[in-house]
């Protein structure tokens, strides 16, 4: 229950019960002698289209679960505003996002260990410097048990999925005529091939990061939970203890002592004895930090925001996975649409969820997945594909009335960079979600070799059987140029923004090496002693995949460094 006292204080305050928060919230409160506070914008995970896998078709978009954000209109996108869906519940993102668990690849894992000069972030294994892989394996209870790259009776359950479909068996055979071939799983640290997605469920439910984390540990008399509450904006002093002058924090003029919230209509103040963490997300972390004052000093003088840390980086370096949403209408396949369309069979579909936690309703948004690479030379895939056994034309849209999959083909490694940015001093306004796809050479080049490849799968001899028809970009679309065009006009986004609040390298005078650097390795604020972000913002680069796993991978290194 929440404390009563006009300022209640706690130990550490966590701002966010998405996938983040409530790890954090688990390891800070196991030790009883902590008191924990963590915030929560929205309200409870209890409704029945969060535990059902196929439900993220009514939690995406419903202000119920989601903040509904939009992004701004970009020139990458021939000009378009999109949908930008964040968790707003208990279990954030991993209430709504697509379930996939993907660890990304070997590779993206030195990028963090060069950018941060942390060897820890590194994948390791036998006689290899690092400890990604261990700490997976730690967290993961994987379906198959125990092995040399999984682990068991960690929090994170994964599963295979509980429905094949033939239409993505033969569109796998045709990605192996292209060179890229069927593999057991991904997340061995090299994803080349295809295989069927592992997911987090269980049982045929949605296992989100609250039900591995949260939820079984309510009961502890020293973790408050606060739902519908809105943190405001730090509170902070110009105190700093000697003990705290540690990595990003060496240097530190404030010192995080709370935070101002808005619960019940009523504006309270909370106090933080010990840290405040933010894990409110790569949109909602730099939104808070800049309307304490924590940002580029230009930016917040724009909207009369007194500057308590000058800090470039905030807000800025935001990455994301653009897909390319391709459509093909098939013949004589069974798919989502055609079964969708007749009441008899969705109605048998339910009837399958009910009785056996089978079937399309256990299904995450994308079934298959496959991994190459654009060019040959490249030392691991910078490509990936979502197949979709359904379409439509856009997210949030009825089905189409035939049969037909969609391929959706994503750049792992953009180049481009957008950023967050507020609109005034209240987090209540939303902030300007400017994500620039497209922006440069590189990353138009990787777009319009995608569409090329999927084409060329799509016309390979193990689908022919289907008749496969490409109805999205369609076969008029041929030059290079309009490729590109193509590109601009079914581009949006998986949802997987990171970035902006990036970790990074301090030199010896403890000052950050780069101007995007905001974290330090330990998720360490610069210039605040006593706050930290840890969530998908912390990221310097993107992982090649979806982003959920590695953040519970930045959760749980934070953890153990605030407990170590």
């Amino acid at each position: 229950m929440p404390d009563d006292s006009p300022v209640a204080e706690f130990d550490f305050i966590i701002v966010g019960a998405g996938s983040a928060g409530c790890l954090l919230a688990n390891r800070l409160s196991a030790n009883p002698d902590h008191r924990v506070l963590l915030i929560e914008a929205g309200g409870d995970d209890d409704w029945f289209w969060i535990k059902v896998p196929v439900g993220y078709l009514y939690t995406i978009a419903n202000p119920r679960t989601d903040w509904c954000f939009t992004t701004e209109a970009d020139p990458g996108l021939a000009g378009r505003s999109i949908i930008y869906a964040r968790g707003r519940v208990i279990g954030g993102c991993s209430s709504i996002n697509a379930m996939i668990h993907m660890r990304g690849q070997a590779s993206d894992y030195e990028l963090w260990a060069q950018a941060t000069g942390d060897e820890r972030w590194l994948w390791g294994g036998p006689d290899r410097p690092g400890e990604t892989l261990a700490l997976y394996k730690e967290l993961e209870d994987y379906f198959g048990g125990a092995d040399e790259w999984h682990g068991a009776g960690g929090e994170i359950r994964v599963e295979r999925p509980r429905v094949r479909w033939k239409i993505l068996d033969a569109w796998q055979a045709a990605a192996a005529e292209m060179g890229i071939v069927p593999i057991e799983e991904f997340n061995r640290g090299d994803n080349s091939g295809s295989a069927y997605f592992h997911v987090n469920q269980r049982r045929g439910r949605r296992w989100s990061m609250a039900d591995a984390f949260l939820h079984p540990v309510t009961h502890r008399p020293n973790l408050t939970v606060y739902t519908r509450t809105q943190a405001l904006r730090l509170l902070m002093d110009d105190q700093v203890h000697d003990h705290q002058r540690r990595g990003a924090w060496t240097t530190a003029q404030h010192r995080a002592t709370g935070l101002r919230l808005l619960k019940d209509g009523q504006v309270i103040d909370v106090r933080a004895r010990r840290e405040v963490i933010l894990s409110a997300g790569a949109v909602g972390s730099p939104h808070l930090l800049q309307v304490s004052g924590v940002g580029p000093a230009k930016l917040l003088a724009e909207h009369d925001v007194p500057v308590a840390v000058d800090l470039h980086g905030v807000g800025e370096n935001l990455q994301d996975h653009l897909q390319l949403r391709t459509v093909y209408r098939v013949r004589g396949a069974r798919t989502v649409n055609t079964l969708y369309r007749n009441w008899i069979t969705r109605a048998g579909m339910g009837l399958q969820y009910l009785v056996l936690r089978s079937g399309p309703l256990t299904m995450p948004p994308s079934t298959l997945g496959a991994f190459a690479r654009s060019e040959p030379g490249l030392a691991t895939p910078d490509m990936e594909w979502h197949v979709q056994p359904l379409s439509l034309p856009k997210f949030g849209e009825a089905l189409h009335p035939f049969a037909a999959i969609t391929p959706s083909v994503c750049n792992l490694r953009p180049t481009s960079r957008g950023h967050v940015r507020l609109t005034g001093a209240d987090t209540r306004s939303d902030p300007k979600i400017f994500c620039n796809y497209l922006s440069t050479d590189a990353d138009r080049d990787v777009a319009v070799r995608g569409l090329r490849m999927t084409r060329k799968i799509m016309a390979a001899s193990a689908l022919a059987r289907y008749s496969p028809q490409e109805m999205l970009p369609g076969s008029s679309v041929v030059s290079d140029e309009d490729m590109e065009n193509a590109a601009r006009e079914l581009g949006t986004t998986i949802f997987h923004p990171v970035g902006t609040c990036a970790m990074g390298a301090f030199d010896a005078r403890g000052l950050p090496r780069s101007a995007a650097t905001v974290l330090d390795t330990d998720c360490r604020v610069f210039g605040v002693a006593g706050l930290r972000v840890a969530d998908a913002s912390a990221m310097p680069t993107i992982t090649s995949g979806n982003t959920n796993a590695p953040v519970m991978l930045i959760a749980e290194r934070a953890a153990r460094a605030i407990l170590g």
